[in-house]
């Protein structure tokens, strides 16, 4: 049995109306699930700290079980939001998810920096709970960057590619 984005969501929301809980961690069908109340600076630097759905009070870390030891779903901390030059959009992350250049591995990439795109060009995916969402340019224009790291979780909101309209 796998969970799906909408059961994690509902955990998190459980394990923060427990307001006796501190902090707590569950594994479960290839996910680990790590939340701490208040969010401390303690928390391991190998996870993501997305807020938490549920409510302010709890922050998740989400990442691959131990007994997945490989470089799928790493966590890199996101860049600090860039100051946009007049004319570029910011493609954000519409999910919490682990973000790929190209298709499949060692495949191309589906946009390098400098390439032009159409606004329904794919220019990346996210895979969230093995499923695999097609990111879309939206715009015609140049990628000016890529800012998320290939195979590395990304947060919602996140920045992931700049482009500059044409």
């Amino acid at each position: 049995m796998e969970l799906s984005h909408k059961d994690v969501r509902s955990i998190i929301s459980i394990i923060d109306e427990a307001q006796h809980l501190e902090e707590i961690e569950l594994v479960f069908a290839g996910l680990r699930l790590h939340v701490r109340r208040g969010g401390s600076a303690a928390s391991p630097a190998h996870a993501p700290q997305p807020a938490a759905s549920g409510g302010p009070a709890a922050r998740a870390a989400l990442a691959p079980a131990p007994a997945q030891a490989h470089t799928h779903g790493q966590s890199h901390p996101p860049k600090a939001e860039v100051a946009l030059a007049a004319g570029e959009i910011a493609l954000r992350a519409p999910m919490l998810g682990t973000f790929y250049r190209a298709s499949a591995p060692g495949e191309k990439p589906f946009v390098e920096v400098g390439q032009q795109v159409k606004a329904d060009d794919s220019v990346a995916v996210i895979e969230v709970m093995k499923l695999f969402n097609s990111i879309r340019a939206g715009v015609d224009g140049t990628v000016v960057s890529i800012d998320a790291e290939n195979a590395c979780l990304v947060e919602f909101n996140q920045i992931l590619i700049v482009i500059a309209k044409s």
